[in-house]
């Protein structure tokens, strides 16, 4: 019969140190909610990304338009006539719907079927408006569902019943929108051509006002909501006419009355997915349903099943896979964040486990000497710390389940088990394998005096080829293209290069203590020698504190980096859209005398720039480029204050060698030019007449831009034998500007003037769910490591607490007082803190510096396609400096902290005898 054990291990272990089970339990608790809701957190960002990406794209963008001719005229009548009736354009509606895949389902209160002509028609009725003596075009359409989605504010609704494809007349409703722009009214008759014989009348019944006119229904055509001036083609931007267009809404029943007008007007059905439940998950399936809708299987089984001919459009593939190029990208960037606080947060569980085993060292020791084998010890260890350990990182988990609950659960779960499995298996781990061999007592660890062994050396060489790999594959891979996620090895490459870092600081840390410790052994006072000695006989456990702040301040310098490229390439974005802080222009004539001294006046303008543009300046190729007219001075110093395409004032002053100006050549002007128009030009003289009179001119510089024309083919001459360039655009420089005064300004400048701001232009680049969501994950992620790190240098701090303690009593039984003691700790806490920060600036700017090429910071900051301007890393000397200075203070703090409170106590407190500390 077994021997029941007096006391269970487990239980009298737990009350034999119940502060340090609860530590345990609180620091497992917080890791595992950590690393529980982190995975949580970045789908959570993921999914409403996709789903405000969705919702921008708009309701035309964001639907899909599936088009059918309607039976062409040799059909029977009453066939064609049916085909056009709402019960028909459900049927297949229907079809259409069932033939989608899951992630394509669709939201039907959104979407909207009808008849429509296939092209709008003039109208040459009297009374309708003609901005520049065009007619009107009216697109006439039967759409299903009318009286659902909209609200009749005058008149009454159309008649649709009865309807015929020979009727000569037809009755339509219009939005208020359309009847106040076109001069309509209840009673109005709108004629328009018909495909035989008389033109067809539509009378006006009624005004009807949108419910929801942002929804597919009104807006994905948005003539149906709201009419709009379209521009006729022209061949000079300076001479464009422009007409209105608008639209007809006929009876849903009323679809019959189209054929006389158009002898083939086109069924739609615009179908709006529902993107209530969409994740990051569904966008494969999304783009691989689409593109087969577009032009694959999907497609084709429309085609022979529902309507033959049909075509399908829709701009939610490019959507989509811009999501996925953004989501990649963002995955990429948080990533580091991730690993890196990861890193820390395992590495200060190894920490907090090893202090235990310091702590039960004399205990594990004399139970192995006994007689205790390995397996027995590392089995009782770890029941003891399961039973703490366990609960806590269920606990964590519920907590991050109650807080994000809409997630996947297994890679929450996965996350919070291998928190608990690092926090149980640590300290049987490290247990057995200190006490394989029975001893009688320990060999001092001795930084100075001790010797690395070859494994490592091995281990540590290993490492250093891993971090090299994973810094070589993100500079010439990067996370370009990363839509299915970022390599484990690059996402960690910041953590390898701080661990690199830690295991070559230690390596060098001897070199400096035995310089030093020479000059300070020949000095009078004895605290600098007594805390170099001190600080050399540390335990070589040392390299895990030093490695968690190196991992922690090197991601929160990589985020940094990250941040701060991100507002320097918006910066230049908004700069070269708008060329200086503001920019007014007016397109289709000069502004008015005086205006640039009216914006000058304006609040906040420093100077202002008054230039003559003339966009469509034609070159000897056929082509065109942009003429900007200046003020050599005052523009010379725009292009230096915005560092686009900075020149000399005197370039345009002076006259290019050659030929005096005659009369026929008119005045000989130097020019600035962008670098193809250069090319084209080469280097001599070019004459041209128009509007501003004769003038040549002959390239002398090249510039890649320009203020008044970023982003154009340019050429930039003196104004002043040009008297008749009067001014089209005014640049305006300074800080603080008026918003409300510059718009007030701009509206005194008459038609067709315009203000653009470049703190406008710079809030337009916001970010995306996706992006704020990583941006605050990426900040949270850091702020965790950081956390973790302070507690890391704690805990290296406490290892030693109890050997500085008694270091302190016997010292002041030989005559040391208490300022001096708390000058001895805080000088011994000196060299690693130092160390330390010194590692973490270091290794911040040279991590940064290795990434700078292969990070791709362009899908963060800027729209997909924007490639006028480039995105990289840029060091942030706040995200280097702070945290290295926070941990010095850190560690200096709790040194001086303990040296006051050893300091309240009697060394007989301390000291013991047979004390071995």
């Amino acid at each position: 019969m077994a021997v029941r054990p007096a006391a269970p291990w487990v239980r009298t272990r737990l009350r034999a140190a119940p502060l340090q089970a609860l530590s345990l339990a609180v620091l497992v608790l917080v890791t595992a909610f950590l690393a529980g809701a982190l995975p949580r957190a970045v789908e959570d960002a993921e999914a409403a990304g996709l789903r405000h990406a969705l919702a921008e794209a708009g309701p035309a963008d964001g639907a899909i338009e599936v088009l059918a001719d309607t039976p062409a005229p040799h059909h029977p009548v009453p066939v064609r006539e049916k085909a056009a009736r709402p019960a028909a354009l459900r049927e297949v509606g229907a079809q259409i719907d069932a033939l989608l895949p899951a992630p394509l389902t669709p939201a039907e209160e959104r979407g909207s079927r009808g008849v429509q002509l296939s092209e709008p028609l003039p109208s040459e009725d009297p009374g309708l408006p003609r901005p520049d003596g065009l007619p009107p075009r009216f697109l006439v359409a039967a759409q299903d569902g009318l009286t659902d989605h909209a609200r009749l504010v005058a008149g009454a609704w159309p008649r649709g019943e009865g309807v015929r494809s020979a009727d000569r007349s037809a009755e339509a409703v219009v939005t208020r929108a359309t009847a106040k722009a076109m001069r309509l009214k209840p009673g109005s008759v709108v004629h328009l051509p018909a495909v035989q014989g008389p033109d067809r009348a539509v009378k006006i019944t009624g005004l009807v006002e949108p419910l929801a006119p942002r929804t597919t229904y009104w807006s994905h055509t948005g003539v149906l909501r709201a009419p709009g001036l379209l521009a006729a083609p022209s061949n000079s931007p300076f001479n464009t006419s422009y007409y209105w267009q608008a639209a007809l809404l006929l009876a849903p029943d009323a679809g019959p009355f189209l054929y006389g007008l158009d002898p083939l007007p086109q069924a739609y059905w615009r179908i709006s997915p529902d993107a209530t439940g969409l994740t990051a998950r569904d966008v494969p399936a999304l783009q691989t349903g689409l593109a087969s809708l577009e032009g694959g299987p999907l497609l084709s089984r429309l085609r022979s099943e529902v309507a033959s001919g049909a075509t399908v459009s829709t701009g939610l593939d490019g959507t989509v896979d811009a999501f996925a190029a953004l989501s990649g990208a963002v995955s990429s960037v948080t990533a580091v964040a991730l690993v890196g606080a990861g890193t820390v947060a395992g590495v200060v569980l190894l920490m907090a486990q090893a202090l235990t085993a310091t702590r039960r060292r004399p205990e594990l020791t004399l139970l192995r000497a006994r007689g205790a084998s390995v397996a027995g010890i590392a089995g009782r260890l770890l029941a003891e710390t399961a039973v703490v350990v366990l609960p806590a990182a269920a606990a964590g988990q519920a907590l991050a389940w109650l807080l994000l609950p809409d997630a996947r659960a297994w890679p929450s779960l996965a996350a919070s088990a291998a928190v608990a499995a690092l926090a149980c298996l640590a300290l049987p781990v490290r247990a057995a394998f200190a006490h394989r061999t029975p001893r009688v007592h320990e060999a001092r660890g001795d930084l100075v005096l001790a010797r690395p062994s070859r494994r490592r050396t091995v281990a540590e060489l290993c490492l250093l080829v891993l971090a090299a790999g994973a810094v070589l594959a993100l500079r010439g891979g990067g996370t370009e293209g990363a839509a299915t996620g970022v390599g484990p090895l690059v996402a960690a490459a910041p953590v390898l290069v701080a661990v690199i870092a830690a295991l070559v600081l230690v390596r060098l840390y001897p070199l400096p203590l035995r310089l030093a410790l020479r000059p300070l052994a020949r000095t009078r006072g004895a605290l600098g020698f007594l805390a170099v000695a001190r600080t050399g006989r540390g335990s070589p456990a040392q390299v895990l504190p030093l490695l968690a702040v190196l991992t922690a301040l090197t991601t929160a310098a990589f985020g940094g980096a990250v941040l701060a490229g991100i507002d320097d390439a918006r910066d230049r974005a908004a700069l070269l859209a708008t060329g200086a802080d503001a920019r007014v222009e007016r397109s289709r004539a000069p502004l008015p005398d005086g205006f640039a001294d009216r914006v000058a006046a304006v609040d906040g303008v420093r100077q202002t720039t008054a230039v003559h543009i003339d966009y469509s300046l034609s070159l000897p190729d056929g082509t065109t480029a942009a003429l900007a007219v200046v003020e050599p001075d005052a523009y010379a110093r725009l292009t230096r204050e915005t560092g686009l395409g900075a020149f000399d004032a005197k370039v345009l002053r002076e006259t290019p060698p050659g030929p005096a100006a005659t009369k026929e050549s008119g005045p000989v002007l130097s020019a600035v030019a962008s670098p193809k128009t250069a090319e084209l030009l080469g280097g001599g003289r070019h004459r041209w007449g128009g509007p501003l009179g004769n003038f040549t001119l002959q390239v002398t510089e090249v510039r890649a831009t320009t203020p008044a024309l970023p982003g154009q083919e340019f050429l930039v001459i003196d104004g002043a034998e040009l008297p008749k360039a009067l001014p089209t655009l005014v640049l305006a420089s300074g800080s603080g500007l008026d918003p409300a005064a510059l718009e007030k300004v701009t509206e005194a400048g008459g038609s067709h003037t315009e203000l653009t701001l470049r703190t406008a232009e710079r809030a337009a680049f916001t970010d995306s769910p996706l992006q704020s969501g990583a941006e605050r994950l990426y900040l949270g992620a850091v702020a965790a490591g950081v956390a973790f790190a302070a507690l890391a240098v704690l805990l290296g701090l406490l290892q030693s607490a109890s050997e500085r303690s008694a270091l302190l009593a016997r010292l002041r039984t030989m005559g040391l007082s208490a300022r001096q003691g708390r000058r001895l700790l805080v000088l011994e806490a000196l060299p690693q803190a130092v160390l330390a920060a010194a590692g973490c600036v270091l290794v911040g700017r040279a991590a940064v510096a290795l990434m700078a090429d292969g990070v791709n910071l362009e899908l963060l900051a800027l729209p997909l396609g924007y490639d006028a301007v480039t995105a990289q890393l840029r060091s942030d000397a706040w995200s280097l400096l702070l945290p290295a200075a926070g941990s010095v203070l850190l560690t200096v703090a709790v040194a001086a902290a303990q040296a006051w409170w050893t300091a309240r106590r009697t060394a007989a407190t301390e000291l013991r005898a047979g004390d071995g500390r």
